[in-house]
């Protein structure tokens, strides 16, 4: 993890499930700025985002959600409801620490943000718990539905990572789109899309971003509400 420079100011609530892949981004994305997070745990599967004051603070009644608090008053100053929101949030609002975009590079900037809503807006929101519960409930079989939407939108980011990535997915450098992909492999791995085989070049950097120190510390099988059974997996 990088080393944060003090933030006397704020401090930043993140509301998370260790099995969401948005929620995972932002943990990811926080690491690797070396921004520091404090926790509140969602459990998505028991409802816990129905409960009413969630429901609130949140009217998607999903997570992630990061709440900005004011040290001196303690009153909160800004809540963000959206990981890619999130994303340009932290970025923007700590300059200070290194950066998940392209710094003064408009078309690198871009291809990130292209790689980054092939996965937020292709594929995440089809693919989710609350869709997928859906489908299951008119007979849809859950697997093969996730493993069709994850391979479309795998099948173009693969295309666009043999035109831009390097060691990770826009060239040599860490970005939000390598925050966004990683959860996004995991998820596919879980659901039976053979991702080595069909997509190499998204393999490649996923492997390389899983010996980063950030990516280990942000995914699902190491946060505090992952079940015993499932950390380390």
């Amino acid at each position: 993890m990088a080393a944060s420079s003090p933030d006397t100011r704020y401090t930043y609530k993140l509301y998370t499930y260790f099995r969401s892949s948005c929620s995972a981004r932002v943990r990811i994305a926080a690491h690797s700025k070396g921004l520091p997070l404090e926790y509140s745990f969602i459990h998505l599967v028991k409802g816990d985002q129905l409960e009413s004051d969630y429901c609130t603070l949140n009217p998607s009644k999903s997570v992630p959600t990061l709440v900005v608090i004011d040290k001196q008053t303690g009153k909160d100053i800004l809540t963000i409801r959206q990981s890619v929101a999130i994303l340009e949030y932290i970025e923007e609002a700590r300059p200070d620490l290194p950066p998940l975009l392209p710094p003064n590079d408009p078309i690198g900037r871009a291809k990130v943000r292209e790689l980054v809503n092939i996965i937020s807006n292709d594929v995440q929101p089809i693919t989710n718990l609350r869709t997928l519960s859906f489908a299951k409930e008119r007979g849809v079989d859950g697997p093969e539905w996730q493993q069709h939407f994850m391979k479309l939108g795998f099948n173009a980011y693969e295309q666009l990572l043999k035109l831009y990535a390097g060691k990770y997915s826009v060239g040599d450098q860490v970005t939000m789109a390598d925050c966004v992909l990683a959860p996004a492999v995991d998820g596919a791995v879980r659901f039976g899309v053979e991702v080595e085989q069909d997509f190499p070049t998204i393999w490649r950097v996923w492997q390389n971003l899983n010996e980063l120190d950030a990516f280990q510390k942000g995914r699902w099988n190491a946060q505090a509400d992952t079940p015993e059974d499932l950390r380390g997996k």
